[in-house]
């Protein structure tokens, strides 16, 4: 396995722990004890600031790194896809690398899928169609006179 570089691997460890419970509790804890305080300091602005300024940076941070994170985990789950695709003797070829088309094309797209559907919901064997192209033709066939 390659070596990943410094960030990588503190971005990795501190989402993993970030993540458990042992961080949750941590959190509630912090939570309680400043609740606890407040009489101690009376309630005073200083006492607010300190929660509000800790977990802004706190949320902050962890906005990047949640979303370093899901930029990873969505790059590898697509590749993934790909790969079953490209293994799939049935699978579209069109739908590698599909997450770089608009939106626009994304819904054209779906209404091909839904209109696939339909065409096998007629159908009696679903095994009969394998892409949009094989479905369209069948349908064709079976509405040709």
């Amino acid at each position: 396995m390659k070596k990943q570089n410094f960030f990588e691997r503190i971005s990795t460890q501190i989402t993993c722990w970030t993540g458990s419970s042992w961080a949750f509790t941590l959190a509630f804890v912090t939570i309680i004890l400043w609740g606890v305080s407040g009489p101690i300091f009376h309630f005073s602005d200083t006492w607010q600031l300190v929660i509000n300024t800790g977990t802004t940076i706190v949320t902050f941070l962890m906005v990047f790194l949640i979303q370093k994170t899901q930029n990873k985990d969505s790059k590898a789950m697509q590749l993934k896809l790909n790969e079953l695709l490209a293994a799939s003797r049935h699978a579209s070829n069109r739908m590698v690398d599909i997450e770089d088309l608009t939106e626009s094309e994304l819904d054209t797209i779906r209404r091909y899928y839904q209109k696939l559907s339909d065409v096998a919901e007629q159908d009696d064997d679903i095994h009969k169609s394998h892409s949009i192209d094989s479905a369209e033709k069948l349908a064709e066939k079976k509405q040709a006179p």
